[in-house]
């Protein structure tokens, strides 16, 4: 039996906090994993900038209310669960993830949690450090082979731990330091490249 486990924002649905920042015009937050790969520094610099401008929880859930899927990812996601398990891995938080999952079909989420005080982010809880590897390890102690997609650093480990790794429409920088994943471009992609790494696990190319 095979998993297919992906990242969430920038692959099923837009950039939350640089949706946040073009609302806001709070520029800072527009950095994301794809600017920098320790999650930890980049969460730090965030909930800095959230106390900097006063910016309440209640604001960016609003943001989120409005998003939705990338245009053909609720389809691709019907297509990819016809064939595979399917596990979404993020770095978001449940506060953030949840109403963006029942636009998807309410697919399995693995994700973080916010501490909350009056409206205000006032920290992060991660589940546990480096969660999307530690995931896919999990599985394969479940005796799943994996395939995994993703787009940006924090993304890599995942990537690297599964059997097949694919990036998805990621940035050049990202590109150029792991060369060793294929790159799709758009869903139809993708969905081939989950194809010919199906292949390659089960011996036939």
């Amino acid at each position: 039996m095979k998993l297919a486990c992906l990242d969430l924002e920038g692959v099923l649905v837009p950039e939350i906090w640089i949706n946040v920042a073009e609302l806001t015009g709070i520029d800072d937050l527009r950095l994301t994993t794809r600017d920098i790969p320790d999650y930890d520094e980049l969460m730090t610099h965030r909930l800095q900038v959230l106390d900097k401008h006063d910016l309440k929880l209640s604001i960016i859930q609003s943001v989120i209310d409005d998003m939705g899927p990338l245009p053909g990812a609720r389809e691709f996601l019907d297509w990819l669960r016809e064939r595979y398990q399917l596990i979404i891995l993020s770095d978001t938080f449940y506060e953030f993830g949840m109403p963006l999952m029942r636009q998807l079909g309410s697919p399995t989420l693995f994700c973080h949690n916010l501490e909350i005080k009056d409206d205000y982010i006032a920290n992060y809880c991660l589940r546990q450090q480096d969660q999307k590897r530690k995931a896919v390890q999990a599985f394969h102690g479940l005796n799943y082979k994996v395939i995994a997609a993703g787009d940006s650093y924090n993304d890599t480990s995942m990537l690297n731990e599964a059997d097949a790794g694919i990036l998805f429409s990621p940035p050049q920088n990202v590109i150029d330091e792991f060369p060793q994943f294929p790159v799709t471009n758009n869903y139809e992609e993708l969905k081939q490249a989950f194809l010919d790494a199906d292949k390659r696990i089960d011996g036939e190319a």
